[in-house]
């Protein structure tokens, strides 16, 4: 994770108060809900899938709308509660997943142009993004929901966002190998 302002160039930001060597998903979800309810104008950028294409939310009835499709989510992928991994989820274990599936076939518009994206419901290949993906959208909901201000998530709460508010938006990031760099 990295963070940078008006005058200083991106530094990596440390896990706070914990002996690992890595953020987990509460963590990052933890320091976002700290760092975004300052109230100071903020970009976040995350390299993670915010939502599913329209085929999803057409296979199982649900409103084209953000919100209600993060508490959906979350009732099947419990993924933002302690000790709940995708795994456990799919394996019924926990959750219900086999309520809320997508088709490998799915991609979105994003997807189609990378060309050698995955779909975000094809798990267990390499260079799959579908565990990350559902463990970390019931997160998204989790910085929504306690950010004391509201956190404008782009492009669900709108196309448009109001000056110096915080907005968080769907990035890429490519990753280059060698001399610690990644952007």
């Amino acid at each position: 994770m990295y963070e940078a302002d008006h005058s200083t160039l991106s530094q990596e930001v440390v896990p706070t108060a914990s002996s690992r060597k890595y953020w987990t998903r509460c963590g990052i979800a933890e320091w976002l809900v700290r760092e975004l309810s300052i109230g100071m104008p903020t970009l976040v950028g995350i390299d993670h899938a915010f939502s599913f294409l329209l085929q999803y939310f057409e296979q199982y009835g649900l409103p084209f709308d953000w919100p209600s499709f993060l508490d959906d989510f979350q009732q099947h992928w419990p993924t933002d509660t302690a000790h709940t991994y995708v795994d456990f989820v799919r394996e019924g274990i926990c959750g219900n997943a086999a309520a809320r599936c997508g088709n490998t076939r799915w991609r979105r518009m994003t997807e189609l142009r990378a060309r050698t994206a995955k779909s975000l419901f094809h798990f267990d290949v390499q260079g799959s993004v579908a565990k990350s993906t559902h463990a970390g959208i019931p997160w998204l909901r989790y910085v929504r929901q306690c950010v004391r201000a509201p956190v404008h998530f782009w492009p669900f709460d709108g196309w448009s966002f109001p000056p110096n508010s915080r907005m968080a938006a769907e990035c890429r990031c490519k990753r280059h190998v060698g001399k610690g760099f990644h952007a």
